[in-house]
């Protein structure tokens, strides 16, 4: 029997490659002899750089650069030598992580430590960078992004702004005489989990700017890590296929890993079994999307702390008995 276990991170518990062991351990203690296929993926978001790494054999460059609330950070990026490619996450430099929920104020933060990221990209020679816009703790629509490549926002009285994400409303003038050069010879892929209209009912701020001033172009995250990973290739003859994230809802179809990877796999006619810390308004329409069943790993009501902290945890118990449901059903 070949299993791919496929999760997405769960959110401030675990990365998609520890949550892949775990759910490998978990049913290993029913199956030990079946061939397990870790694929830890992501859609954009935290732990798109490690998948694309691991999957192109890329490099991990450090860098400091200013956090969400314009402290210095130890951020990374992925440097794809052979392809001449920079993956970039804006989690790494501007993500939620990073800022402490007492002070998680989008009005102050800002991504100006994206485009630093960037800026290193550009200076390493790259052709062509993916930035994954998951996982950010700022609605400042990749203003500070652009401030940090060159481009200067002024109010209507001409007076330059500063950089925190209640600037928007502000802004009556943008120079761009001093953006960075380099960009019109490098190519920008956004990876995306979810779409991103600008207004309404679902309305974002996030992906403006590079699609509007860098010529980005929108994509499905998922569907660049998985073109990567060769994951059709992998489906081919498998039995099973494990995916997870630390919540599922009616948003989850919107384009976020699981569906991705789901869609795929019904494609190859590969049961997809989903486990999840929360299930959401919303998750019982998965299954029109290929998920066969789905599954909450919280054993019982706890803290969000406890639930966290225990979250491999559970994840490994609740796939053994996942596992143990599907022994059953083959001696049934």
């Amino acid at each position: 029997m070949k299993i791919i276990i496929a999760p997405d991170s769960f959110k401030e518990s675990m990365s998609a490659e520890l949550a892949a062991q775990s759910v490998i351990k978990g049913f290993r203690r029913v199956f030990p002899d079946a061939v397990y296929i870790s694929l830890p993926v992501a859609d954009g978001g935290e732990g798109t750089v490690d998948a694309l790494i691991a999957a192109l054999h890329g490099e991990k460059i450090s860098v400091t650069v200013a956090d969400p609330l314009g402290l210095p950070v130890m951020a990374y990026y992925g440097l794809l030598a052979e392809s001449k490619t920079a993956v970039i996450e804006m989690a790494q430099a501007s993500g939620l992580m990073l800022v402490p929920i007492a002070k998680r104020n989008p009005m102050l933060t800002n991504s100006y430590g994206t485009g630093e990221l960037i800026a290193n990209a550009l200076a390493q020679g790259v052709e062509r960078i993916i930035l994954g816009i998951g996982g950010s703790a700022t609605v400042d629509g990749g203003v500070g992004m652009l401030q940090a490549l060159g481009v200067r926002f002024y109010d209507e009285n001409h007076q330059l702004l500063g950089t925190t994400g209640n600037i928007l409303s502000q802004i009556s003038h943008i120079d761009i005489q001093q953006l960075d050069p380099r960009l019109s010879q490098c190519k920008i892929d956004i990876a995306c989990d979810v779409s991103n209209p600008l207004v309404g009912e679902h309305g974002s701020a996030a992906a403006v700017a590079a699609a509007a001033l860098l010529g980005g172009e929108l994509k499905s995250g998922i569907e660049i890590v998985m073109d990567a990973l060769a994951f059709e290739q992998h489906l081919q003859d498998a039995n099973l296929v494990i995916i997870g994230e630390g919540s599922m809802d009616g948003q989850t179809a919107g384009g976020k890993a699981p569906i991705g990877i789901a869609r795929l796999a019904a494609k190859h006619q590969v049961p997809v079994i989903a486990l999840s810390g929360v299930l959401g308004d919303g998750v019982e329409g998965l299954h029109q999307e290929g998920v066969t069943a789905v599954f909450s790993i919280l054993p019982r009501l706890s803290s969000l702390s406890e639930a966290l902290n225990q979250g491999a945890e559970n994840l490994e118990n609740t796939a053994c008995n996942v596992a143990r449901v599907l022994n059953m059903g083959r001696h049934l």
